[in-house]
């Protein structure tokens, strides 16, 4: 028994074109403002300072924003409290020992120490290789998923799951370029995260869809798809609110360390929901009753 009857496919020449509007408003807006990497990319210094007790981000980010140290532009530095080590982790881009030298000096006189743990130089070799090897993931990821949909269901399904996904992140993209959010190494496990989640809200209504059409012989439809739409519709909301009410939390009380992994995760899951329900069925619906509509062209 079906508990909805909403008509999805009634506006999806609209909800298709709104992804597509979407998707190239993203793409210009990459190419105006560009991204801006972390030292995770760039390279840069990684500090852990013994403190003489616990801290927090706040109190750092106050020292390392003092005028006195303007000119080292730490603003974007990544500040990491670890209590139980009552210290603190600090990544930032600069190269010199005397940046750090600075950075020491000015923690000391607001903390009373400054106890070197840790100190280690990110160079620009390092983090070519990052990004060389952050690709590689993605490329991987996403010939794995389109090798096992292909395989499980049928040709056209993995090729609209895969552009739907370049869908999620080509939009996730730009609102990391909109809000010149970081990039990080952090940014990348929140990109697989959008991804492995995105995909599985779709394979699951793939699979009612195949289920009506290969299973029960059903022939593909606008009501077939509206029909397995609706049956998966409540699994669908209740999995994304409650993993945005997850992700919300987290952005509210996080703290700064994690907010643009937490930002980078509710566009992506709100976009994948998105994706799943009003583009990825409509594509696939389109594209094989235009499949079956040649041989009787042909045929005629």
């Amino acid at each position: 028994m079906t508990a909805t009857r909403f008509d999805f496919l009634r506006y999806s020449r609209f909800t298709v074109a709104l992804a597509a509007a979407m998707v190239l408003l993203s793409l210009v807006t990459i190419a105006v403002k560009g991204f801006r990497w972390g030292i995770d990319f760039t390279g840069g210094v990684l500090l852990e300072r013994g403190l003489g007790r616990p801290v927090t981000a706040g109190e750092v980010r106050e020292v390392l924003l003092a005028p006195a140290l303007a000119d080292l532009q730490l603003g974007s530095a990544v500040v990491q409290p670890v209590p139980e080590a009552s210290s603190v982790l600090i990544r930032f881009a600069a190269e010199s020992a005397d940046a750090v030298a600075r950075v020491d000096a000015a923690l000391a006189a607001a903390f009373g120490q400054a106890e070197e743990r840790r100190t280690e130089f990110i160079g620009p070799v390092i983090g070519a290789e990052l990004v060389r090897n952050a690709l590689l993931a993605l490329a991987l990821s996403a010939v794995g998923m389109l090798a096992y949909l292909w395989l499980r269901f049928e040709m056209r399904f993995s090729v609209v799951a895969i552009a739907t996904l370049l869908h999620n992140v080509i939009i996730v993209l730009g609102f990391v370029s909109l809000l010149e959010l970081e990039v990080n190494s952090s940014f990348i496990a929140a990109v697989l995260t959008v991804l492995g989640y995105s995909v599985n809200d779709t394979i699951v209504i793939f699979d009612r869809i195949r289920e009506h059409v290969q299973v029960r012989e059903e022939k593909p439809s606008a009501d077939v798809v509206n029909r397995s739409l609706n049956e998966t519709l409540a699994r669908t909301i209740n999995t994304s609110l409650t993993t945005l009410l997850v992700v919300v939390s987290l952005l509210a009380f996080g703290g700064d360390t994690i907010r643009g992994f937490m930002l980078v995760l509710f566009v992506g899951i709100v976009v994948g929901s998105y994706a799943s329900l009003f583009v990825a069925s409509p594509l696939w619906l389109w594209w094989r009753l235009r499949g079956e509509k040649k041989p009787r062209a042909a045929a005629a």
